[in-house]
């Protein structure tokens, strides 16, 4: 197959068949930076693929960027939390090593589960958002949501017969992120459906909690003993579990605040 060749273009003529090839090919990137790039390839005399690879590189990184951040658009994080921006040295009972392996995405490739367990204020929270921004910049479905939420969301799902919809939304992300579990105990039913959501995902799709309760006390949450039972083996089977310990640095940085500002 020959390809039409246009010969005898002026320099305006070309940059608005570019424009106009670009918007057609819906290669807003390329259209946005194909003027730029092209002086400075002059300007470095590359060679047409050098310059064509990089004009196609640069659609394509933005073209990646954008998708990382509709996923995590569409994970649904309360705010923006980054592994960058988290105090290791202010909670020594975190191994930063642990964190960044976990930052690989390994386990989410796997379906492995993972539990952040700790008192209020030891960055339980922090890590479960960073993490799952993590994963949605490698490319995974992720959904954040509170437990109370989830747990109140299946109920009114299974009262208007919708039940087997939404565990089966529940079960096709990648990564979910159940914050606070544990904060509030959940009646026999609420507690049945949350089982029925870690089923669905068992040994398939990854699940990530973070709890303020040890895993001995999460009977105040799950008061049925055997079905509290069957939820710590679907959340840690084969999974990591990582203890942010009982001091909060939340509550220490408040009061070297106050503590600054009393001697100022």
């Amino acid at each position: 197959m020959s390809v039409t060749r246009h010969r005898g273009l002026t320099e305006p003529a070309a940059d608005a068949a570019i424009d106009a090839a670009c918007r057609n090919l819906r290669l807003p990137t390329m259209r946005g930076q194909f003027s730029e790039l092209a002086d400075a390839a002059a300007r470095d005399q590359m060679t047409y693929r050098g310059f064509l690879a990089e004009l196609l590189m640069a659609e394509c990184d933005d073209r990646n960027r954008r998708r990382s951040e509709r996923r995590i658009k569409a994970a649904g994080f309360p705010r923006e939390k980054a592994l960058r921006t988290f105090e290791f040295d202010a909670n020594p009972a975190i191994d930063p090593a642990a964190i960044h392996t976990l930052a690989s995405c390994d386990w989410v490739r796997k379906g492995l589960p993972l539990c952040l367990i700790g008192d209020s204020g030891t960055g339980k929270s922090h890590l479960l958002i960073a993490l799952g921004t993590e994963a949605a910049m490698a490319g995974f479905r992720v959904k954040y949501v509170l437990a109370t939420k989830l747990v109140n969301e299946l109920v009114e799902a299974a009262d208007e017969k919708l039940l087997t919809k939404t565990i089966a939304r529940y079960g096709r992300v990648d990564l979910l992120c159940i914050d606070e579990l544990g904060y509030m105990e959940l009646d026999r039913r609420g507690a049945e459906l949350l089982f029925q959501v870690l089923t669905e995902r068992e040994e398939k799709n990854s699940v990530a909690i973070a709890s303020n309760e040890s895993f001995s006390s999460w009977t105040k949450t799950f008061t049925d003993p055997r079905l509290c039972a069957a939820i710590v083996d679907r959340l840690t089977f084969g999974g990591n579990i990582i203890e942010t310990g009982s001091d909060s640095y939340r509550l220490a940085s408040t009061r070297a605040r106050a503590g600054q500002a009393q001697a100022g």
